[in-house]
């Protein structure tokens, strides 16, 4: 069954679905690397970072292997996310058959190149039949520590189902120059009872679906709105609609990086503290690793995960993916996991912010300034 999904007529709330939660790359690498040996035709994976580490190489090796069995393998990676990955990795790909296409190369000399709009988009679709999205890239920033991985905190999830069929077409959307009359869209039964809706920012049209989800969701809300982004740098109309649900008594809890490797953004993003401090809104900065998940959950009903950031480059300038299920099973799942990952955080404190120094107050706010060029 499809309907479509009230503000998003591009974007069918689809029923029929299998979605299975996968926290951090200890957890998301085994099961993708698992669906890539299993592929039996063809294997489309689109990712913003790709480096040639440890990591790079499981996923480079498993990908040639398909590729030399006659596999279809097309690969997308971003130009400027993956800037590092050394010509060697790339060249040994190219030698076993997996077909790459680079977002956007760097080419200032090229008429109508655009350095700002980059490809954020983390996909991988197996057979048309199994897909995967989130906020991991392939890089040993995401991998277990047990593995030589820095453990960086991030979420995926697992689709089976006819939803599948959206990240295709996603996919497909960039690939199209390369992929011909080719047809990728194999006829998928419902394998689950999970109604699953995957909203995409194309290159020139719905830029701003993913905010708009986000700004609806809110305002919908019933009860509690659990939010947790790692580069929290929200416009007006996102700050204005938590402003109203706190004032509809909303609980609005916040996880936000302690620790983050983008430190521009996190003192962009500190700078509103005080703001959502005085609207109710809990602010808690989660301690340990770095934190690059972009998940919420709302009234345990409404779930989101994908590659989307609370920023000016993801509303405007990337192309990005998130998938938003619905029902109390995953939502419960999410609510679990937030609940759970609060107890690695510390709670900011309204009357201890505002003490902090002033050269940090300075910084930040000049930070803020320059947001919409981060």
């Amino acid at each position: 069954m499809r309907r479509k999904g009230g503000l998003f007529k591009n974007h069918e709330i689809i029923n029929g679905n299998r979605v299975a939660l996968l926290k951090n790359g200890r957890e998301a690498f085994p099961a993708m690397l698992a669906a890539i040996d299993g592929a039996a035709s063809t294997v489309n994976f689109e990712t913003y970072i790709l480096r040639s580490d440890k990591t790079g190489w499981r996923f480079g090796k498993i990908l040639a292997k398909k590729a030399s069995e006659g596999i279809e393998v097309n690969l997308i990676y971003d130009s400027v996310g993956s800037m590092d990955c050394e010509e060697n990795f790339l060249q040994f790909l190219i030698n076993h058959n997996v077909r790459l296409l680079e977002y956007n190369p760097i080419a200032p000399w090229k008429k109508g190149w655009k350095w700002i709009r980059r490809d954020h988009r983390k996909i991988l679709v197996v057979d048309g039949r199994v897909g995967f999205t989130g906020g991991i890239n392939i890089a040993d920033d995401y991998a277990d520590p047990a593995e030589g991985g820095k453990g960086w905190w991030d979420t995926h999830i697992q689709i089976e189902g006819p939803a599948v069929r959206e990240l295709q077409k996603l996919f497909l959307s960039i690939w199209k120059r390369e992929a011909g009359d080719r047809k990728y869209y194999p006829p998928l039964k419902e394998v689950g009872n999970t109604p699953v809706q995957i909203i995409g920012s194309r290159e020139r049209k719905n830029r701003k679906a993913i905010k708009r989800a986000y700004i609806q969701a809110i305002k919908d809300a019933k009860g509690e709105i659990y939010l947790t982004n790692a580069y929290f740098v929200p416009d007006r109309g996102i700050l204005r609609t938590i402003a109203n649900a706190r004032k509809r008594g909303i609980e609005v809890v916040l996880i936000l990086p302690m620790i983050s490797d983008v430190k521009v953004v996190q003192y962009a993003s500190r700078s509103l503290y005080t703001r959502l401090l005085s609207h109710g809104v809990k602010i808690y900065e989660r301690e340990g690793q770095v934190l690059h998940s972009k998940t919420g959950t709302i009234d345990g009903i409404w779930s989101t995960i994908g590659s989307h950031n609370m920023d000016h480059r993801s509303y405007i300038y990337d192309l990005e993916v998130n998938a938003i299920i619905y029902g109390g099973e995953f939502g419960g799942e999410m609510k679990e996991m937030f609940l759970n990952d609060l107890q690695n955080c510390r709670r900011i404190d309204i009357e201890e912010w505002k003490k902090r120094p002033v050269i940090e107050k300075v910084i930040e706010k000049f930070c803020f300034r320059f947001r919409h060029w981060m």
